[in-house]
């Protein structure tokens, strides 16, 4: 496993429990807004984990850490990802995968084995506009294929989006619950200016708290839970 870094300790990326988070490098999209541009590309740096060195740190919070979630860049690019899974869920802990769905085969391949309790899966943005905002030749059979199994494989899991205003309009946002529609739930995330990959996205904004609210209601007929975070 190439890992690019971990956080020890988060109260945010697994529902309801304390969480240690491993990111790994490599991914296949390159959005301007993404705030993980240092670990974009599939190397080894001064400042990545050695994958043994992780899980000796979760051999000593066993009894502390209640789960394990496995981020990016994009987990399913790495070829040995079912086996590192498979180590987490021997020492007790819960599992959890983010993904951008590229790679249906990997994640049908972890929740077959029993690896994975909850999937969030990021969805860019309506189909016609993926390649837009991944500025990458998405394939969008892939992406469809990612959604309808993980909304009927029985594991626990959510959508969600970044939201940068200047790239989704209500339209597209709208579109993307008509893509999902049926999805217990999904979450649309305030873009929040820091550290991107394009640096003009510094200046990007998000949605107002009024104008999500109604963003919400245009959802709700395709997705039975909508939560702004």
């Amino acid at each position: 496993m190439l890992i690019a870094g971990l956080q020890k300790s988060s109260l945010l990326d697994y529902p309801e429990k304390i969480a240690a988070v491993v990111f790994t490098c490599g991914c296949n999209f390159r959005c301007d807004y993404c705030h993980n541009p240092d670990i974009l590309t599939d190397f080894r740096s001064d400042a990545a984990c050695d994958e043994q060195h992780v899980l000796d740190f979760l051999n000593s919070r066993k009894g502390k850490l209640d789960a394990v979630v496995v981020s990016g860049g994009e987990p399913t690019l790495q070829k040995d990802l079912p086996e590192f899974f498979k180590k987490i869920k021997s020492k007790g802990f819960l599992t959890k995968l983010d993904t951008n769905g590229t790679n249906p085969d990997v994640v049908k391949k972890l929740v077959h084995k029993g690896l994975v309790d909850y999937i969030a899966m990021d969805i860019k943005a309506p189909v016609e506009k993926y390649h837009l905002i991944t500025n990458t030749c998405t394939d969008i059979e892939k992406i469809k294929e990612s959604i309808d199994f993980i909304m009927n494989c029985g594991v626990d899991y959510e959508f969600r989006t970044t939201v940068v205003k200047s790239s989704l309009d209500e339209k597209d946002l709208e579109n993307i619950g008509k893509t999902i529609k049926g999805a217990k739930r999904y979450y649309l995330q305030k873009f929040v200016a820091t550290k991107t990959l394009n640096p003009a996205f510094a200046f990007e904004t998000t949605y107002s708290t009024q104008e999500f609210e109604h963003i919400k209601s245009l959802l709700l007929p395709c997705v039975k839970e909508v939560f702004v975070r």
